[in-house]
């Protein structure tokens, strides 16, 4: 009995979901009185011509608002849907002359939300070819990530180019999280056994159709503001935060924004923390 290899090759879009914050009332009107809020840049704030807003002739993308804070504002993303747990039936090995197991450790987004009902389906060009529930703590491992291991069904030739979808259902958040590609199944080869498999299954949000990644220092050093290592990020539309990320020792800090359309306006907040100053900058990005 031969054993295929079931290599996903997932595609990076860009997005992030929504979002709680105790910062949402102290970042624009000021009416706080515990709060203290200035207003950089001299520009218009409601659009206008960029190259010309008040900064000196600079080319920056909008003013920025600053506000004191008297401690941290805590962002939390929301993935919370409204979908109906899926009818999914174990397939039936008979039928197949290959098989192979698959190991998938929840990412750590969504590790959280993990529980006992959760649901992991296989399918192939349309077929669930395997079906595993509950995800598992593994003994003897340190990392104590929640996995299901997967046996899935087959009876592809190792030539033979298929459609792979991994779907993964979370109860509690009744979410429906779908990645798929065409992919050739390798023979005699297993997938998540040897290594660490961390699908992205924030990704494959029907929530959040729209992902955008940026780079925050940019977005920083754009309007006149130094970016610090450790200090916190969030990308809001709206009153939802669509993104958060700690600025890296590197300078490379990338930022995932989950949006729910195209165009949507993404106001970027950043937070810090050696002066307890948070920085709004309106309209920094679309998505």
């Amino acid at each position: 009995m031969k054993i295929m290899k079931f290599m996903f090759i997932l595609f990076v879009s860009l997005a992030i979901g929504a979002c709680d914050s105790d910062d949402d009332n102290n970042t624009n009107n000021g009416n706080n009185g515990n709060n203290s809020e200035n207003t950089n840049g001299g520009g218009n704030n409601n659009g206008g011509d960029n190259g010309d807003n008040g900064n000196g002739g600079n080319d920056t993308p909008t003013a920025y608002t600053q506000t004191a804070l008297s401690e941290a504002p805590v962002w939390q993303i929301d993935w919370n849907n409204d979908q109906e747990s899926p009818n999914w039936t174990e397939p039936d090995g008979t039928f197949y002359e290959n098989w192979t197991i698959l190991r998938v450790q929840i990412e750590d987004e969504l590790q959280p939300y993990v529980s006992a009902d959760d649901l992991m389906a296989v399918f192939v060009n349309g077929e669930l070819r395997g079906l595993a529930s509950p995800a598992t703590s593994l003994s003897g491992e340190q990392t104590g990530k929640e996995k299901f291991i997967i046996k899935v069904w087959g009876n592809e030739t190792e030539t033979e180019t298929v459609n792979i979808s991994l779907q993964y259902y979370n109860k509690k958040l009744k979410h429906l999280f779908t990645l798929s590609d065409n992919i050739t199944l390798d023979s005699d080869q297993t997938t998540g056994i040897d290594e660490v498999y961390i699908p992205q299954f924030t990704y494959g949000s029907p929530k959040y159709p729209e992902v955008k990644t940026v780079s925050v220092e940019s977005l920083l050093t754009k309007v006149g503001i130094t970016p610090t290592q450790d200090n916190m990020v969030s990308a809001f539309v709206g009153d939802e935060c669509r993104g958060i990320a700690t600025l890296s020792a590197g300078g490379n800090t990338s930022l995932v924004i989950y949006g729910r359309k195209a165009g949507e306006s993404v106001t970027l907040k950043y937070y810090d923390a050696a002066d307890g100053i948070l920085y709004t900058i309106a309209d920094a990005v679309k998505m």
